[in-house]
Parts: structure tokens; C-alpha cells; sequence
């Protein structure tokens, strides 16, 4: 046979680019998996392409470092397609496996096989390239051998790819060593197939085709030229990725910036911008010995318009009461939306009449209507003035006194200002601690409930109650809800209250059956926000449940503009009170905008006329026959009609021959503790219960 000896150098080179072309190979497939569309399929074509020509430069400069005494010479046809099928197997089996979400086992295998076939049919036609007869001897065992090393070198190259697309620590080093094992396995396959082969001493070169020094230089060129260039453009575009990452987190921080400086309705700067801005004005007003002013507004009526025509319009408002009012002020100044109906404007300058000046114009701007689609809008502005540093040397402390400045002129006729006085603070400190003293008012059970009694207006039968809310605290004695629920509402602790009234009721129904008082029933007010709480269901499932209540038994009170406020959710929330067996009421009505197609699909059981018509109840007077309509409708849609407000006898009389279902009012028994309800039914007549009612403490 004929001697064959290896050039330790060029052996070593070829190791070499086969790690290159396995870095390159693994590098761009990176590309595929974080690009979209005809990106991503260029980025494969370059990365399987960078595969196919690193398999074959690593096979030629294998085979120009087998050294036989003879100039070795190649045919280019040959040659040419053995580069075409390197390349064209490794882009079909990367877009087998890397450009793939997921690499299944069997996707797995077909790549295998595709890589596998190619580096094999690329080897072996590369073999036959070389232009030597007699054609060279094959060692069956050891081609066998080589298959198998090119088809589980495959495997393993793919599976790198793949799994090494996207990563984020040590991503390189990582790399690294992958395209050692790749660039070691290949080697591996194309040294043991070419020791497969045997060469006859006699074997003779052809003259023809192109020397083994030329094809160096060339396979040189080409590889080094092709693989610089992809790595090239591989690392470019991944410092234009980077760019463009820092670039788009760049623009989502000012995003969440903007979003979290700024209110989403009204785009006007929040609460957080505000402090910022006013203890940076603080600042600078200390070092400059200068000062400025600090405006506190709340919308008056805002809420009216909220319950009766909705959140959106309301919604729609907010915006144009912005936009009415940023109408009137310069750039320099701070315009910020608290929540709700609650703005507050700061600008540079301490003058108190230039101050006033400013707050008779926005106050003067908001009185005008807002035409808004086909409403026509009123509400005005209270408006409270605190200076920096006559009125505060800090934020918290200007702030609080500008709200207090606010809340005196509500509490003085609203649709004005007030400039702070130190008497106002203590107004504001007394309100601040009632709101704190009704955070632990359940806790220390001091909500009370009263009961006001509900008869049937044909004679003295007692049927019921309505359960109405009072806070006995601890210093200031007896409270009202106008006192304290507003507050409340605001800060949502309505809920809790709501739910407390609920269980309460429930419980002293069910000791008013035990005593043997079965028939009577207990009505508890919803405000809107309980109306539409999650958890309501729940909250009376359990009470009615807990309590043993019969069906019927409890009756949720709801006002008319509630009810008209979404008419959808209330037909669909009323249907499933109504299947835990709690009946509903529609209060207040005749002061909204019900209709009787709502009234239809809202199945109420009870209708309660609104007091403001039975305090000018007459006689044939026009009233009389608006309240007549309301009976004949109630009884068109089989409703209760109750009478709310009953004083005098007039009225009673007057109300029992219009045909009411149910009277309430302070003729028949003013609102009262559990413990004196008794003295109720002992009453014969509503005459009797006019001249011995009792209770002069409920006055409190």
C-alpha cells in the first residue's frame, strides 16, 4: 500500500475551522429565534450555510493534510457539489430543528438523518474529487464506523443549536465549549473516514484538474472570507439588537413614567408628581426667601351627576372641567388630579390678591355649563387657598390646610374660595379624626341600629321595619349617617359598614321570630357601591343561612337612580337576589328618570314614593294625581307601593284612600332602638300612635 503521512499543522487547522464554522453555525441560529418573517429565514440560509461551509473546509484541509509522494490534484465539479450538498443539508435540517418553538425527539431524528446524509455524501464525494487511480480501497468497518460518528455528530450539533439559540447567562462560554464538542465530532467522522480508505503503491495522480496548493488557497479564501463575514454581520446585528432593546426599554420607562406621573383620564399630572413638584418648590422657595401658592378644588354636584347619568358621563366631564380649567393657566403652572373630583393647582407666586384674583376666575369659568353630547352640565367649584409659608412649611401641612380652606367653603354655601384661617384647620382636625374614629368604629361596637316601623295603611297591623344606621362614638354622642356615610363612601368603607347593618338586621329579625313576631320583615338601604360589590351574594347567603331566615324576610333597599344607573347589571343582580329570597325596593322613586319598560324588567317587589312628594301631598291637587299614576302603575306590574314621609293626618288619610300598599313616617313612629320596638304593638290605632309615641332620645 502506499505510504500516506499527516501534516500535524494543517490537521490542527482544520480543527480550528471547525470550531469557527460550529460558533458561526450556532451564533446565527441565535438570529433565527429572535427574528420574525423573511429575517428569520435569511438568518437560517446564513446559519446553515455557515454549518455546510465549515463541514467542508474542515474535510479539504483534512485531506491537504494527508501527504503522498505525488502532487495531489481535485476534480472542481466534484468539489463544487460536495459544498452544495454540505450546505443544502445542514439549512434543510436546521429548519428541521432550530427554526422550530419546540424540538420534538422525532424532529429531532430527521434532522439527524438529513445532516448525517450530507456530511456523509459530502465526505465521500469529496473523496472521489481527488483524482488518483487506481480508484483508493475502503475499510468497510471503519466507513461504517464514520456514518455512524456523522449521524450522531449530527444529532448532537442540532441539538446544540437549538438549545442554544437564546440564553442569558454565560450564553458565550457556553457557545464556546458547544462548538468544541461539534468542531471535535466532526473532525472525528472525516479522520476516521479518511483512514477507511487505501491508496495501491502504484497509484498515479491525474494530470488535470486543480492542484492540492490551489485548492488550499482557494478553500483558505472562501472559508475565511464566508465565516468572517457571517460572524461579522452576526455580531453587528446583535449590537443593533442591543441597540434596539435599549432604545424600546428606554421609551417603556418614560412610558411607565408618564403612566405612573400622570392620571389616565384626565392626562393631567397625579398625586405622586405633585408631591415631587411641591417639595422641589419648598426647596427652592426656602434658598430664594420667596413663596408660592397652593389651590385645593373639589367639584360640587359631580356625584349627583355620577349616580344619575353615569360613570362615563361623569368620566367625560372630569375631562372637560380639566380642560377648562388648564384653558386659564400659563405653562408655568401645576395642575394635578388627585382622584375623583379633587384638583389641585400650584404655581410660583406667595401674592394673596393675585391668588384671590385667579380663584374668582376658575371659580367664575366652571359655573358656565358643560355641553357634553345631549347634556347639558352644571356643576361649580369650592375652591380652597393655602400660601407657602404664611399657611405651612411643609407638603403635608400646606396640603391639609388647603383642604381645609376647601371644605369650609363647602360647608359656607359652596361655589366660592377660602383663603385658610387658622380656625379652619381646627374644623378640618375634627373631620380628619372622625374619619380615623370610623376605621375602629365595628371593632368597638359602636354602630347602632335603629328601626323605624312600617305599617299596612288599611289599619294598625305592624309588618315590618326599615333598619336605619347610627354611630354612637364615644365623645361626640349620637351621630347621623349624613355625618359620617359620605366619608365613607369615599373611602370604601361603606363595605364594611353595609355588610355590618346586613348581619345585624338579619340577627335582630330572627329574635323578633323567636318572640313571636314571624310576619315581620326588615329592609336595609344599599348604597351603589355595595349594590355592585362582588361579594354581596355572599355576604347575604351567609347572613340568611347563619340567622335561619325565611324567604321574604329581608328587603334591600336601592334608590332609583342606582337601579337606572346600568338597567342591564341591576334586571341581572335583582334576579339573583330575588333567587337567595331577598326582595328588592326601588326608593326615592319618581325623583329619577325610571321608566315603565325599566320597571318591567327590573322585577322589584316594593315601590317607596319619594317623600318631596308626600310633604306637598294635597288633595286634587296635581301631586295627588302624579301620585295616583304612580299607584296605577305599581299595581300594573304587581308592586308595593309604600308611602315614606308620612307627618300628618292628612296625608295618611289621603294616602290610604289613593290605595297605598304600606305608610312609614314620623306620624306613625319615629326611628328607634330594638329595645322599645315593643311599644309599638301595643298601639291600636295610628291616631294612638301619634299621641303616645315615645323616643324623644332618637332626636339626638
Amino acid at each position: 500500500m502506499l505510504l500516506v503521512t499527516w501534516d500535524g499543522v494543517l490537521i490542527c487547522v482544520s480543527l480550528i475551522v471547525a470550531f469557527i464554522a460550529s460558533f458561526t453555525a450556532l451564533d446565527t441560529a441565535g438570529r433565527v429565534a429572535v427574528s420574525r418573517g423573511w429575517l428569520a429565514r435569511l438568518w437560517l440560509v446564513i446559519s446553515g450555510t455557515a454549518m455546510g461551509i465549515g463541514i467542508w473546509a474542515m474535510h479539504f484541509i483534512g485531506m491537504l493534510a494527508m501527504m503522498m509522494p505525488m502532487t495531489m490534484r481535485y476534480d472542481v465539479r466534484l468539489t463544487a457539489i460536495s459544498l452544495a450538498v454540505a450546505i443544502a443539508a445542514s439549512i434543510w435540517a436546521f429548519n428541521q430543528t432550530v427554526n422550530e418553538h419546540h424540538l420534538t425527539r422525532r424532529r429531532l431524528l430527521y434532522g439527524s438523518l438529513i445532516l448525517g446524509a450530507g456530511v456523509v455524501v459530502m465526505h465521500y464525494l469529496g473523496m472521489n474529487a481527488l483524482l488518483i487511480a487506481p480508484t483508493p480501497h475502503w475499510k468497510l468497518a471503519l466507513v461504517a464506523l464514520s456514518v455512524l460518528i456523522a449521524f450522531v455528530a449530527s444529532g448532537v450539533a442540532l441539538w446544540l443549536a437549538f438549545h442554544l439559540r437564546q440564553g442569558e447567562k454565560n450564553l458565550l462560554l457556553m457557545r464556546g465549549l458547544a462548538s468544541l464538542v461539534m468542531g471535535i465530532a466532526i473532525a472525528g467522522m472525516h479522520y476516521v473516514g479518511m483512514a477507511a480508505a487505501e491508496f495501491d503503491q502504484a497509484s498515479s495522480m491525474h494530470s488535470h484538474g486543480v492542484s492540492d496548493q490551489g485548492l488550499a488557497v482557494w478553500v483558505t479564501m472562501i472559508t475565511l472570507t464566508i465565516l468572517g463575514i457571517t460572524l461579522l454581520i452576526s455580531m453587528l446585528d446583535a449590537q443593533l439588537h442591543a441597540a434596539r432593546l435599549t432604545a424600546k426599554l428606554n421609551r417603556a420607562n418614560l412610558e411607565l413614567r408618564q403612566l405612573a406621573m400622570h392620571d389616565n383620564l384626565t392626562a393631567l399630572p397625579n398625586r405622586v408628581m405633585l408631591e415631587q413638584r411641591l417639595q422641589n418648590a419648598i426647596k427652592k422657595a426656602t434658598l430664594d426667601d420667596s413663596g408660592f401658592t397652593v389651590m385645593y378644588m373639589d367639584l360640587d354636584g359631580f356625584k349627583a351627576i355620577n349616580d344619575t347619568w353615569g360613570h362615563h358621563v361623569g368620566d367625560h366631564l372630569l375631562i372637560a372641567v380639566a380642560a377648562r380649567l388648564q384653558d386659564a393657566l400659563t405653562d408655568q403652572m401645576l395642575l394635578a388630579r388627585l382622584g375623583g373630583d379633587e384638583f389641585v393647582l400650584m404655581f410660583d407666586d406667595g401674592d394673596e390678591k393675585r391668588a384671590i384674583a385667579l380663584a374668582q376666575k376658575l371659580v367664575k369659568m366652571i359655573e358656565a355649563p358643560f355641553e357634553l353630547d345631549r347634556y347639558s352640565l352644571h356643576v361649580s367649584l369650592s375652591l380652597g387657598i393655602a400660601l407657602f409659608p404664611l399657611h405651612g412649611r411643609n407638603k403635608q401641612e400646606l396640603m391639609f390646610n388647603a383642604d381645609s380652606a376647601m371644605y369650609h367653603t363647602k360647608h359656607n354655601g359652596r361655589n366660592g374660595w377660602s383663603l385658610f384661617e387658622a380656625a379652619m384647620s381646627t374644623s378640618a382636625q375634627h373631620q380628619l379624626e372622625l374619619a380615623n374614629d370610623l376605621w375602629q368604629a365595628i371593632d368597638r361596637q359602636e354602630m347602632r341600629l335603629f328601626y323605624q316601623p312600617k305599617f299596612r295603611s288599611s289599619g294598625s297591623e305592624l309588618i315590618g321595619f326599615e333598619a336605619l344606621l347610627r354611630w354612637q362614638h364615644p365623645t361626640r354622642g349620637l351621630l347621623m349617617p349624613d355625618l359620617f356615610l359620605p366619608r365613607a363612601e369615599k373611602t370604601g368603607q361603606i363595605v364594611a359598614l353595609g355588610n355590618w347593618v346586613i348581619n345585624e338586621a338579619c340577627r335582630q329579625l330572627k329574635q323578633w321570630h323567636k318572640e313571636g313576631n314571624s310576619r315581620w320583615t326588615v329592609s336595609v338601604n344599599l348604597s351603589a357601591l355595595q349594590f355592585h360589590q362582588r361579594d354581596l351574594l355572599n355576604t347575604l347567603a351567609q347572613a340568611l343561612s347563619h340567622h335561619q331566615l325565611p324567604s321574604g324576610a329581608l328587603m334591600l333597599e336601592i334608590t332609583e337612580t342606582i337601579a337606572m344607573r346600568d338597567p342591564l347589571f341591576s334586571q341581572l343582580r335583582i334576579r339573583e337576589l330575588q333567587q337567595l329570597g331577598v326582595k328588592i325596593a326601588i326608593d326615592n322613586f319618581g325623583i329619577g328618570y325610571a321608566n315603565l319598560l325599566h320597571l318591567k324588567h327590573l322585577e322589584a317587589s316594593e315601590l317607596k314614593i319619594d317623600r318631596s312628594f308626600i310633604n306637598c301631598l294635597r288633595a286634587d291637587s296635581e301631586d295627588a294625581t302624579v301620585v295616583s299614576a304612580m299607584l296605577t302603575l305599581a299595581q300594573s306590574l304587581n308592586l308595593s307601593m309604600v308611602a315614606e314621609g308620612v307627618e300628618t293626618e292628612e296625608q295618611q288619610r289621603l294616602l290610604t284612600g289613593l290605595g297605598f300598599d304600606a305608610l312609614q313616617g314620623y306620624l306613625l313612629g319615629k326611628p328607634t332602638p330594638a329595645e322599645y320596638v315593643s311599644e309599638f304593638m301595643t298601639i291600636a290605632s295610628f291616631s294612638a300612635l301619634r299621641t303616645e309615641r315615645l323616643m324623644p332620645l332618637t332626636d339626638a
